[in-house]
């Protein structure tokens, strides 16, 4: 289901806000389609963290949900992204490449690969080479940075996912060395206290309000029409899983949330000078202010209630599953 999840809940959300935004805020068809895509992904800022405390505190991990999501949300991204390339440039008067189409599977395969490789390396690295686990952490960090830059130097010419590359090289130790990554797991959980702070300040100050003036009910409307079709393309993709109804009705919320990807592309059209960059940007601005709270603070209450606690320990303190600071002490002297 990660697989449907990362298109089809997408799919039907752009398909939506093409259908209604024409007949709402009076565009064309083709700007219309350009609002979908941007309005179609999710926020990975706000999802990716949420997932990584959930299966930290052990919650929804016998039908592996939070990875689910988080891997879905990743694929989403890339997906919608490049239907936005394509959409912009049909507005743009510049045609339709079939080729950009084949970007996305080359993204994801790309970056799995690098991902993995370099994963496999580290962990070779550090079986033979002894360090701190403090300087495993910096070098692990180093690379996560220089793959999410790589992709924005290299996208253009070589398709490749910076973020899933991190993933991979997250999993592929993991996989291969599951003492160090449970170890180092309690370091990056410290680093993400303050990272955490930063990651939303920042987000918080790309949003300007100023152009949520001439926002009517029409604009409120076509965002919650389309998250209800992103809604039931999520149900669409866990049919015929093992899944059940409170599980189900989770995944729809973490679905929700939308901040980062509008925040990034919202002002694109504008600045191509497509007619409707203005009606463009004031929705992408308002989807961030309705969705991103309201998928946050869902996540937030919802899941010790629809989800199923591995341990006990956990779901009593759900924050208790973080390595003891003495257990990361310990493991620097190794």
């Amino acid at each position: 289901p990660a697989i449907l999840i990362s298109f089809v809940p997408a799919t039907l959300e752009i398909i939506a806000v093409t259908l209604l935004a024409p007949r709402l805020l009076h565009i064309s068809t083709i700007d219309a389609a350009v609002l979908g895509a941007i309005l179609g992904a999710v926020s990975a800022a706000i999802i990716v963290p949420k997932m990584l405390h959930l299966m930290e505190a052990g919650y929804g991990q016998k039908n592996k949900i939070p990875q689910m999501i988080l891997a879905g949300a990743s694929l989403d991204d890339i997906y919608v992204i490049v239907l936005f390339t394509s959409f912009l440039s049909l507005a743009m008067g510049e045609g339709f490449k079939s080729s950009q189409l084949l970007r996305i599977p080359a993204s994801i395969v790309t970056g799995l690969i690098i991902g993995l490789i370099i994963g496999y390396l580290l962990v070779q690295l550090f079986k033979r080479i002894h360090m701190r686990d403090t300087v495993k952490v910096l070098l692990i960090l180093g690379l996560s940075f220089l793959l999410m830059g790589l992709e924005q130097t290299i996208n253009r010419a070589f398709p490749f996912s910076g973020f899933l590359a991190v993933m991979a090289v997250g999993g592929a130790i993991l996989k291969s060395y599951e003492i160090l990554a449970k170890r180092i797991t309690g370091k990056f959980s410290k680093i993400w206290v303050a990272a955490e702070l930063i990651l939303f300040v920042m987000l918080g100050s790309a949003v300007d309000i100023g152009h949520m003036r001439g926002a009517g009910l029409s604009a409120v409307i076509l965002i919650l029409a389309a998250l209800l079709c992103r809604s039931i393309g999520v149900m669409i993709c866990l049919i015929r899983t093992p899944l059940n109804r409170k599980e189900r009705a989770f995944c729809i919320i973490a679905s929700l949330p939308k901040a980062t990807v509008q925040a990034a592309i919202g002002a694109v059209p504008l600045a191509y000078g497509l007619s409707s960059g203005n009606i463009i940007l004031m929705i992408s601005v308002l989807s961030i202010l309705i969705s991103a709270p309201l998928g946050a603070v869902g996540i937030q209450l919802s899941y010790t209630k629809l989800l199923e606690c591995s341990s006990v320990k956990s779901a009593k303190h759900p924050l208790s599953s973080r390595m003891p600071a003495s257990v990361s002490e310990k493991s620097d002297q190794t």
